[in-house]
C-alpha cells in the first residue's frame, strides 16, 4: 500500500542515495517512486519534475558543503581542520558534486569554505593579495588531491604495479626509500602532510 505522509526531505534524502549510487543517470522518478514506497504523483507534487528534482538536490548539495566550521586553538591549525572537511565532503558526494559543477554553481559551492579561509588567514596576520594567494592555495591543493583520489579509485587494477617498478638502483641506491614506495600510500597521511606543510609555508612566507 503506497505511503500516506512524506515529506519533501524525505524524497531529497532518497533521491541524493540513488545518485551517489548510481549517478544522476540513475535518477528515474519510477526508481525514487518505489524506493520511497509511494506513487509517483506524491514525488511530483513535493518536488515537481525531474529536471526540479535536481536542481534542489544541487541547492542542498551547495547548502550542505556552505557548513564548515573551523575547528582548532590556532589560525593553523583551523585551516587544515577546513581543508580536511572540505576533502570529506567532496569525497562522500562526487556524483552531486558532479551535478552542482554541471549547473555552474561551483564557486558558489566553494565560497562558504573560501570565507573561513579568509577569516583564518586574516587571523594569522595575511593581508591582500598574500591572504588571497593563501586561500586559493589552500582550495586547489584540496580540490586536486580529491581528485587525484577519484582517479586511483576508478582506475583499474596497474600491472606492473608500484610494487613490481621500484628498486634500491631506481631510487638512487636509497633501499628504505624503494621499501617505501613498493607500499600502498596511505591517502589520509599523504594529505595531512601535504596540507600541513602547505599552510606552515605559507603562514610563515
Amino acid at each position: 500500500m503506497p505511503r500516506t505522509s512524506l515529506t519533501r526531505e524525505e524524497v531529497l534524502d532518497a533521491a541524493a542515495d540513488l545518485v551517489k549510487q548510481h549517478g544522476p543517470s540513475g535518477l528515474s522518478m519510477r526508481k525514487l517512486a518505489a524506493e520511497l514506497g509511494t506513487a509517483v504523483t506524491s514525488i511530483y507534487w513535493h518536488v515537481g519534475n525531474r529536471e526540479q528534482l535536481l536542481d534542489a538536490l544541487v541547492e542542498r548539495t551547495v547548502e550542505e558543503l556552505g557548513a564548515i566550521v573551523p575547528h582548532g586553538p590556532a589560525p593553523a591549525e583551523r585551516i587544515v581542520s577546513v581543508a580536511r572537511t572540505l576533502r570529506r565532503e567532496l569525497r562522500a558526494r562526487p556524483h552531486l558534486i558532479a551535478m552542482v559543477h554541471e549547473r555552474g554553481l561551483t564557486e558558489r559551492m566553494f565560497l562558504p569554505a573560501q570565507q573561513a579561509l579568509v577569516h583564518e588567514v586574516h587571523a594569522a596576520g595575511l593581508r591582500g593579495a598574500r591572504a588571497a594567494e593563501a586561500v586559493r592555495a589552500v582550495q586547489f591543493l584540496v580540490v586536486g588531491y580529491v581528485l587525484v583520489e577519484r582517479n586511483r579509485d576508478r582506475a583499474p587494477v596497474q600491472s606492473p604495479g608500484e610494487g613490481d617498478l621500484w628498486t634500491a638502483a631506481g631510487t638512487e641506491d636509497d633501499p628504505a626509500l624503494a621499501r617505501a614506495l613498493t607500499r600502498p600510500a596511505d591517502p589520509e597521511r599523504l594529505f595531512s602532510v601535504s596540507v600541513k606543510a602547505l599552510v606552515e609555508s605559507l603562514l610563515t612566507g
